[in-house]
């Protein structure tokens, strides 16, 4: 059958040289589904494979897109664990940016129950990148003070959800005001603006330090470096666990050993994908318990916007121009998402 798939031909830093192709997808292999992709979620990898940036290179040309969710509408003669009509999820290096696809029997599981396809498209990246750094890396107990930074983005806004449901009191950080209201809108206890009059990323240690009784946070997730990683060793607890996960401000920083030594604090890095590979078991069972927490409506991403497949460039802008709060989607199929909650 004839499908509609937004492709890159040649890497570019320019994202607008991607095309929308019109192609044959062909019946699925013995082994795999073809399914109909209602939703796919944005991500920033999405972006740096068109750009010849990412660590792995798919081979041109290929679609964008990693998690999604949709129906299945064909199955391979070899495939028991799936029947058509199935709604879905899978993640992959690409390819779902598409109306639809031939992927793996093993590669997909039911969708959750609780979700529509929007969240459903849009929560395993960053709710594993978050349960693997708050439970395996940062042992987050109840009654902590956790500071979550980045706190609107969508690795944030994941640690800020599982932060509660692991019973800590959240800081949120984050740059712009009217993102932070949503955050607290869903659950954050305490919101502070992080982006001080000269531009640059601080400002937040007196405010974390009277929150939390002059103690400062017993856990600090950080995603964003620089200067948010800066001050953070300076409002954080005695036996405190400051935990990296990349350096969206651009800025790789430097630890102050004087503070590790005299605070006796832990720097962790957490890579959640590499963490399940070290250990397949664990991984394992981290996935299965944020499947969970997403089947039961104990968990749900916050998705700011939906874009239909022809405005693939513009959702992908959106979130490289950081003007995204949670997560925004490409929706394919004539599915309409609801309102964001």
């Amino acid at each position: 059958m004839q499908i509609k798939t937004v492709r890159c031909h040649e890497n570019s830093e320019d994202i607008t040289t991607v095309t929308l192709d019109t192609i044959d997808l062909a019946p699925p292999a013995d082994d795999e589904v073809q399914v109909s992709v209602k939703a796919c979620a944005v991500n920033f990898p999405d972006i740096l494979k068109i750009q010849a940036r990412y660590q792995r290179k798919p081979p041109l040309p290929f679609a964008p897109g990693g998690e999604a969710a949709g129906d299945v509408i064909a199955v391979g003669r070899d495939v028991t664990n799936v029947e058509i009509g199935d709604k879905v999820i899978w993640g992959a290096d690409y390819g779902s940016f598409t109306e639809a696809l031939n992927i793996n029997a093993r590669s997909v599981k039911p969708m959750p129950r609780a979700m529509d396809y929007a969240a459903a498209a849009a929560f395993q990246t960053t709710y594993l990148t978050a349960w693997v750094g708050l439970t395996c890396r940062g042992h987050l107990q109840p009654g902590e003070n956790l500071l979550v930074h980045g706190a609107t983005g969508g690795v944030g806004m994941a640690a800020v959800d599982l932060g509660k449901y692991l019973g800590a009191n959240v800081i949120a950080t984050g740059g712009r005001d009217d993102k932070l209201e949503v955050v607290k809108s869903r659950g954050a206890d305490h919101v502070i603006n992080y982006t001080m009059p000269n531009g640059e990323i601080g400002g937040f240690r007196d405010e974390v330090k009277a929150l939390t009784d002059g103690r400062g946070a017993d856990v600090i997730f950080d995603p964003v470096g620089g200067g948010a990683f800066d001050e953070s060793m300076r409002c954080i607890n005695i036996d405190g666990r400051l935990l990296t996960l990349g350096f969206t401000s651009g800025r790789w920083p430097e630890a102050a050993v004087n503070l590790i030594l005299i605070k006796q604090l832990s720097i962790i890095g957490v890579r959640a994908g590499e963490y399940g590979r070290i250990y397949p078991e664990k991984g394992a069972e981290n996935s299965r318990a944020i499947y969970e927490l997403a089947d039961t409506g104990k968990i749900k991403p916050y998705v700011c916007k939906a874009f239909p497949l022809e405005e693939a460039v513009a959702a992908m802008q959106m979130l490289e121009s950081r003007n995204v709060i949670g997560k925004c989607i490409v929706t394919m199929s004539g599915y309409t998402m609801e309102e964001p909650t």
